[in-house]
C-alpha cells in the first residue's frame, strides 16, 4: 500500500459511551461514523467481543465495517485491536475518526501516522497496536487556550455555531467515502482540505 492509497476495511469513530456523553466534544469520532451509518443504510448493533457497537456499509462495492468501542476513550485500543484481529484486518486499513484540538470547528483533516498527541484514544491504539500507520480522520473542535483546561473542555458540549461548523466538516468528510472506498487516499484528501 503506497501512502498515496488506501484499502479501507474499518472506519473507528471515537468517543465516550453513555448519554451523559453524547453531545461532548470528545464525541466527535463518534458523530462521524453515525453520520456514515446513516447515509449508506448501516445499522449499529452491540458486539462483546469487539467491546463495541458495530456496523457494515457498502460503499462503492466495498464493504467496510463502522466500530463505535464502548470501552471509554482510553481503553479504545481493545475493541479495536479485537476488531483487527479477528478479520485479519492490517493497521494500514483502518481509518480513525476523532476530535482534534489543535483544529479549530470549521477544519478537518486526513493524516496518516503520526503520534497521538496527547489524545488518550489514540494512545490507546498505537499501544494496542503496536504501530502509528494508520490513517486518521482529525475533527476540529478548537482548544480552550490553556492544556489545563483541555480535559473539561472535551468533555463538555460545543456551542451551537461550533456544532453547525463541525457538523458541515462531517458532511464534508462523508462525501470523500466513495473517493476513500475506492482506495483514492490522495483525491480525497485534496477535495477534503482544498473544501
Amino acid at each position: 500500500m503506497s501512502a498515496r492509497s488506501i484499502d479501507l476495511k474499518v472506519i473507528v469513530g471515537l468517543g465516550n459511551p453513555g448519554p451523559k456523553y453524547t453531545e461532548t466534544r470528545h464525541n466527535a469520532g463518534f458523530w462521524f461514523v453515525e453520520e456514515v451509518a446513516r447515509r449508506y443504510g448501516g445499522s449499529f448493533r452491540a458486539e462483546k467481543k469487539f467491546f463495541g457497537e458495530l456496523a457494515k456499509v457498502n460503499i462503492e462495492g466495498s464493504d467496510i465495517w463502522l466500530l463505535k468501542p464502548q470501552t471509554f476513550m482510553n481503553r479504545s485500543g481493545q475493541a479495536v485491536k479485537s476488531l483487527l484481529s479477528f478479520y485479519r484486518i492490517k493497521a494500514d486499513q483502518l481509518l480513525v475518526a476523532h476530535d482534534e484540538i489543535d483544529l479549530p470547528p470549521g477544519s478537518i483533516k486526513l493524516k496518516t501516522g503520526g503520534g497521538h498527541g496527547g489524545h488518550n484514544g489514540l494512545r490507546d491504539i498505537i499501544s494496542q497496536l503496536g504501530t502509528k500507520d494508520f490513517h486518521r480522520l482529525r475533527i476540529g473542535v478548537g482548544h480552550p487556550g490553556s492544556k489545563d483546561q483541555v480535559v473539561d473542555y472535551v468533555l463538555h458540549s460545543a456551542s451551537k455555531a461550533e456544532r453547525s461548523l463541525i457538523d458541515a466538516d462531517i458532511d464534508d468528510a462523508v462525501r470523500i467515502m466513495p473517493e476513500l472506498a475506492r482506495g483514492e487516499l490522495e483525491q480525497a484528501m485534496h477535495k477534503l482540505h482544498s473544501k
